[in-house]
């Protein structure tokens, strides 16, 4: 259970923190975060900006926690993620139901809509912090060889979480125009 923890703070520390550098990396980034609140229509206008200051805040407190090496920050730290995460998800799915394409800006600038792909990630990312939070031993600590590579593990998998929505852009069919040219042109090679 320890190298479960070690993985899962690995991951959840990195996708929060690739969360949170995304959405302050400049002022421009930070206001198309808030526009892009605004723009799902999940959150009344008035409390857009404290939301979007809210959740920074709570992805923040999640990067924190993980990094410190006590038990009951870690717990913490995996409790703050699920309830964030399931936030995302209700937030996401309204958004969806009400036929918002309001690009992902959860890790900076992305011209990814908002969609079910970004719920499914956010269910397994939830999963994995209930997990995490289960898990956090009481006793004794895990081998550090083990912890380590876990953790590197985590890290791994959390950079290709950041990540998500260039990997969807790659399977994302093809504009018409575009499928009509890559057809003309194997045509002509053929």
């Amino acid at each position: 259970m320890e190298y479960l923890v070690a993985g899962a703070r690995g991951l959840l520390g990195l996708v929060f923190l690739g969360s949170v550098i995304g959405k302050l990396t400049g002022r421009s980034e930070f206001t198309t975060f808030v526009d892009s609140i605004r723009a799902l229509g999940v959150v009344p206008p008035i409390l857009v900006r404290p939301v979007a200051r809210a959740v920074i805040a709570g992805e923040a407190a999640v990067c924190v926690l993980m990094a410190v090496p006590v038990r009951g920050g870690v717990t913490a730290g995996f409790l703050v993620a699920a309830f964030l995460l399931t936030a995302f998800i209700a937030g996401i799915a309204a958004a969806v139901r009400r036929g918002a394409t309001t690009p992902c800006r959860c890790f900076g600038p992305s011209s990814t809509p908002l969609g079910i792909p970004h719920i499914v990630r956010n269910a397994v990312l939830c999963a994995v912090a209930v997990a995490g939070a289960l898990a956090v031993p009481v006793g004794a600590d895990a081998r550090p060889g083990g912890a380590m590579v876990a953790g590197i593990a985590g890290l791994f998998a959390g950079a290709v979480v950041t990540q998500f929505d260039h990997l969807l852009t790659l399977f994302r069919p093809l504009p018409t125009s575009a499928r009509a040219s890559a057809m003309d042109r194997a045509d002509r090679s053929a």
